[in-house]
């Protein structure tokens, strides 16, 4: 029902302002605005993910899925929407209604696609509005135990000494795999092979197999073989040793100053969702994520979760966004 003071017409009189029923109006809209963030939310909430279930954001959107339900007394679906590396699921929702009713759990995938599409259906920096960091994993460097090299160090010099033989895997060309050994490339001054499969399965079937010489894998998937000395394990890509294998080193303190990799998942909403809906889904995202029940479900699938201030996310998404950007391009990798 409309507000009859906001259809009524504007009466110009000395003691009334003239457009203080304009003034009423935008004061009642806020109060509408901010009574409804309250209430929020009144029915379930669509978490889309723009993977296939079973990966690290299907997990993770899975975990925070639960706790959000429990503390909403709503539902959170999953629902997901894979294809063109991220790029349709995100899609869905940049153009989707901004009520808070449909979210995005996004990961690194989308600082890659700035630079890799010639022209996305939508703007990264632009068309959505950062929630808050949920999770992080990183990668590891692993090897097949028949390689010569024992260590990161042995296998720089082993690539430096057979440049161009070595070959590498990746999930694909331009996923975070294939980047993150671009950029160890560069800057080792190293030549691997280039070797793109399919999802990081195949990669690591592969590997197993001694197709190829190594393999940039995210944690969680390469962490049961290194353990059972399936792979050998060089290096991890975070900027501090990972706690379930912390005799592996970091790629930084192995001798590459400052290099630094990890995939990231955080929570995002489209442009133009109230600032009161947004925030009350940071605050309830940053609880999930510190209780230790959710906090230790997703350290044991070997993602740390990473809770943060939407402004610190946005900031994070530009930065990223610009450093891969530069690797792209300074790799020469097509654009799709």
């Amino acid at each position: 029902m409309k507000n009859a003071a906001c259809t009524s017409p504007v009466i110009v009189t000395r003691n009334r302002h003239p457009y203080s029923s304009l003034l009423w109006c935008a004061a009642a809209l806020l109060a509408a605005v901010s009574a409804g963030a309250q209430q929020y939310p009144t029915k379930p909430i669509r978490l889309v993910v723009p993977f296939a279930p079973g990966g690290g954001t299907d997990i993770s959107a899975r975990i925070l899925a639960e706790g959000l339900t429990q503390a909403y007394r709503q539902t959170v679906v999953v629902d997901n929407r894979p294809g063109a590396g991220s790029v349709l699921g995100c899609e869905i929702v940049a153009k989707s209604t901004p009520d808070g009713y449909t979210l995005l759990l996004g990961n690194i995938s989308m600082a890659f696609n700035a630079a890799l599409y010639r022209k996305l259906p939508f703007d990264t920096l632009r068309d959505f509005i950062p929630i808050s960091l949920v999770t992080d994993q990183p990668n590891i460097l692993v090897a097949h135990p028949s390689l010569p090299a024992k260590s990161f160090k042995e296998f720089i010099a082993l690539s430096r000494s057979q440049s161009g033989k070595l070959t590498y895997a990746s999930a694909g060309l331009g996923a975070g795999t294939h980047l993150a050994m671009e950029m160890l490339m560069m800057s080792q001054n190293i030549d691997l092979v280039h070797v793109p499969y399919k999802g990081t399965g195949p990669a690591l079937t592969a590997l197993l197999g001694n197709q190829i010489s190594v393999f940039f894998s995210t944690f969680a998937s390469a962490l049961p073989h290194v353990k059972a000395e399936r792979l050998r394990a060089y290096a991890v890509t975070s900027a501090k040793r990972a706690p379930t294998l912390a005799e592996v080193p970091t790629v930084a303190e192995s001798g590459v100053p400052g290099y630094e990799y990890s995939t990231w998942y955080g929570l995002l909403a489209p442009a133009g969702t109230p600032r009161a809906i947004t925030d009350k889904l940071n605050q309830t995202t940053v609880a999930v994520l510190n209780a230790p029940d959710y906090r230790q479900r997703l350290l044991a699938q070997g993602m740390d979760p990473v809770p943060s201030t939407a402004a610190h996310y946005a900031a994070y998404l530009k930065s990223e966004t610009e450093k891969w950007t530069k690797v792209v391009r300074a790799a020469n990798i097509p654009l799709q």
